[in-house]
């Protein structure tokens, strides 16, 4: 294969792989709108709050933590193997999270398909990057990046048609034929490639990180089903997992082949672009979590309803992220970054206006104003990280930045649902006070179990829905502070202009 002209069946090649990944980024939109069906004791598996936080947080800290050794093995043993035996796990995972008999079933079968995404994610840029000259890379990854878009769009709405028709599992068994045809077209149309000075492994790295992390998360999820963060139960697995993050990042400060190069984040530039797209991605996926319930508890709306009206979320990044480099471009990496964070930051204080009479045109263009915003977000960030880091380097940039949104988000859903969960749990206590103690516990542990116990009885539902919304509120409040600390950073060490457009003018693009 020619270095500046690409393999021949490139586009082809391209249209595999991003038909690869529309499993991988469905299943996690779709399993939102399904959250509430899943916590039903009758139509799903009954499972609380802290389960359903558990079951997205499974699944995103294992790719989290497998990203980079996947990478690493995938440029040694080959990327197309890599990405057709992740498919393969992943489609195996998501038949057992189809067919999951209770929660921990769930959870499991849930980290499971982590495997399998970690493996997918890394091999199909390896291969774009392999396959494609460097005048087409660009335009390649913006094409694969538009597939993700849509499977974002499509996932809400495609969730709740699946549930409205079938069963909850079906939002994971969707998975299996769009894994089946993947893997007879990566068979035959991938070409295999590998790195021939492939990095080295750290499974030392790995494991540290996986152990610290699954800790922390533990804790803070632990504090909200308790209602306190005081208690041993919380604070023995959280400081046990900071301790054991803290033994990771030295132990990836002396190996000479880290699994997460954190020497990068000495580079005030680098931590800055990698701190705002954590702090977006850790209040996104915590919004998502509290909205779904409120749209389909508090307002009342079907799961295809809920789905309905997440679209113009997605549709605002469909529509803004294809001109997001130009405005990039115009303004600079500072202005673009600063002003979409703020947005942000308004939209997630928004939220705390919301409540049972909220019309609903307003949720929907503070959905689009919010989505249109964080389309313009990743650009600046993805420029300033390139900028920070040597070009041979591109690549390792590339996956630590995957990494810090992934574990972000599971950040994100593990505080603010405990957030959430402890609000609602002290506001509706009242509300329960002539039940039996246990049911009292059982109720209290989140709206899902409170309406379920309730029956239609108003004189708990309106308190139980009161209690939410004021949880949702403090929730989206936190969240919206967490946001201006990142309007602050990006304002204080964003690159600004000029050197955005002494990148530009390079020529060739970098790989993301």
């Amino acid at each position: 294969m020619e270095p500046q002209t690409g393999h021949p069946r490139r586009w082809a090649i391209l249209g595999v792989l991003v038909f690869s990944l529309l499993a991988v980024v469905l299943d996690n939109t779709i399993l939102n709108v399904a959250m509430k069906t899943i916590a039903d004791p009758v139509q799903g598996l009954g499972a609380t709050q802290s389960e359903l936080e558990w079951a997205i947080n499974s699944y995103t800290l294992v790719f989290a933590g497998l990203l980079f050794t996947f990478g690493v093995i995938g440029d040694r043993t080959g990327r197309k193997r890599m990405l057709f035996i992740g498919m393969a796990l992943f489609g195996l995972a998501s038949l057992a999270s189809a067919y999951s008999q209770d929660p921990m079933q769930l959870i499991m079968a849930r980290a499971a398909m982590g495997i399998g995404g970690a493996a997918i994610m890394p091999a199909t840029l390896a291969i774009i990057s392999n396959v494609f000259p460097p005048q087409e890379r660009g335009k390649a990854i913006g094409v694969w990046a538009g597939g993700v878009g849509l499977a974002v769009a499509i996932g809400p709405i495609t969730g709740g048609l699946l549930i409205e028709h079938f069963w909850w599992g079906s939002v994971f068994l969707i998975n299996v034929p769009i894994v089946l045809i993947s893997m007879f077209l990566i068979a035959t149309v991938v070409p295999e490639s590998r790195d021939p000075k492939p990095s080295r492994l750290d499974p030392v790295g790995v494991i540290l990180s996986i152990i610290g992390l699954v800790a922390v998360v533990y804790g803070i999820i632990r504090g909200g089903e308790l209602g306190t963060f005081g208690s041993a139960e919380v604070l023995v697995p959280t400081l046990f997992g900071v301790l054991v993050l803290a033994v990771f990042v030295w132990w990836e400060r002396r190996v000479e082949h880290p699994a997460f190069d954190v020497r990068n984040f000495g580079n005030v530039r680098f931590s800055s672009a990698i701190g705002m797209m954590g702090i977006v991605f850790f209040a996104m996926m915590g919004g998502m979590f509290f909205l779904t319930f409120y749209l389909q508890i508090v307002l009342g709306f079907s799961p295809i309803q809920a789905g309905a009206l997440m679209i113009p979320f997605a549709a605002a990044q469909l529509i803004f992220a294809p001109l997001s480099q130009r405005v990039n471009e115009m303004l600079g990496a500072k202005t673009a970054a600063t002003v979409s964070m703020l947005v942000v930051t308004l939209a997630l204080a928004a939220y705390a206006l919301f409540d049972q009479n909220t019309p609903i045109w307003l949720i929907e263009v503070v959905f689009f104003v919010q989505g249109a915003a964080m389309a313009n977000i990743m650009p600046p960030a993805t420029t300033a990280i390139m900028e920070a880091l040597p070009r041979e380097k591109a690549g390792v940039g590339s996956a630590m930045s995957n990494t810090v949104r992934q574990v972000a988000g599971a950040l994100g859903v593990a505080v603010l649902g405990s957030v959430l969960s402890s609000s609602y749990r002290g506001e509706v206590a009242p509300a329960l006070a002539g039940l039996p103690e246990d049911v009292q516990h059982r109720a209290g542990e989140s709206i899902m179990a409170t309406v379920g116990m309730a029956q239609g009885n108003e004189a708990i539902l309106q308190p139980a829905y009161r209690a939410f919304i004021d949880g949702m509120h403090t929730t989206a409040l936190i969240s919206a502070a967490i946001a201006l600390v990142g309007v602050v950073v990006v304002a204080v060490w964003m690159p600004g202009k000029t050197r955005v457009v002494q990148r530009v003018e390079e020529k060739e693009p970098a790989v993301v």
